[in-house]
């Protein structure tokens, strides 16, 4: 997607398509929730995040996250 608004915005009409699948829609509400929660955190940021910067950004402790100085 161009931006996450384009994204949540897709997602919301996916959403309403009524032949959209039921384990579709868990996927779409899912990450929703996650677009909502990124750009209340990130105001000024209007990149469409991936699942992983989503991820990280919510568990920065884990393994996969973690950032080394060189």
């Amino acid at each position: 997607m161009e931006n996450i608004d384009k994204h949540i915005q897709a997602d919301i009409d996916e959403l309403n398509n009524p032949n959209t699948s039921a384990q579709r829609r868990r996927h779409l509400e899912s990450e929703l929730g996650d677009l909502a929660l990124w750009k209340t955190e990130h105001p000024n940021d209007e990149h469409d995040p991936t699942a992983f910067e989503m991820y990280c950004d919510q568990n920065p402790e884990s393994d996969e996250c973690r950032i080394y100085d060189v």
